[in-house]
């Protein structure tokens, strides 16, 4: 402190006062970091039963939709498409549906063709909680198109989504579906 005054002594009075004012509105902020926003307390049991629930929850969605698809065909699909702005869907390195609107009508369109889909998620399939309403899935799947034409096509792949809880349901906000090349060919 002794410098500070023997510095200051060689300044103007109006300059010294100017210069201690300084030091003593700095002082009481050194050193002191702006105190990080508390987290929400969960109870780390609260927090895993959550995660369990979005677990089951995405779990029932995609049985549903592999039930529902077999059942009613592509159509089915469209139940489980978030009808909002932030839906999309991407195959093979493409956005085959940049929309809820594209989806829908080729998904319509691919009804007239279907005539049969037998689909089955694989058994290892992956949901990822990220948040209560929001979670990622990821499977294998296998499905069986028959046409309305005669044609059966068999194919395997793998399919990732996620999966957003809204209007008290769980529904696919965007998805991604490849397909392995054919087997045993």
């Amino acid at each position: 402190m002794a410098r500070v005054f023997f510095f200051l002594k060689g300044l103007s009075m109006r300059t010294r006062l100017c210069a201690v004012l300084l030091v003593v509105f700095m002082l009481p902020g050194c050193g002191r970091r702006p105190a990080a926003p508390a987290a929400p307390a969960v109870p780390h049991a609260a927090a895993a039963s959550g995660a369990a629930s979005v677990d089951a929850g995405v779990r029932a969605m995609m049985g549903s939709i592999a039930h529902d698809v077999t059942q009613g065909g592509p159509a089915a699909w469209l139940k489980y498409f978030s009808a909002t702005p932030a839906f999309f869907m991407a195959s093979e390195g493409s956005l085959a549906f940049p929309d809820i609107v594209s989806a829908t009508n080729t998904t319509r369109e691919l009804a007239t063709r279907i005539k049969h889909i037998d689909l089955d998620w694989g058994k290892d399939l992956r949901v990822d909680p990220l948040t209560p309403n929001l979670a990622v899935v990821a499977t294998p799947w296998h499905e069986v198109l028959l046409y309305t034409k005669g044609q059966r096509v068999e194919e395997w792949g793998y399919f990732t989504a996620v999966a957003e809880y809204r209007e008290g349901r769980w529904q696919l906000r965007d998805a991604h579906w490849s397909v392995t090349p054919a087997r045993g060919k």
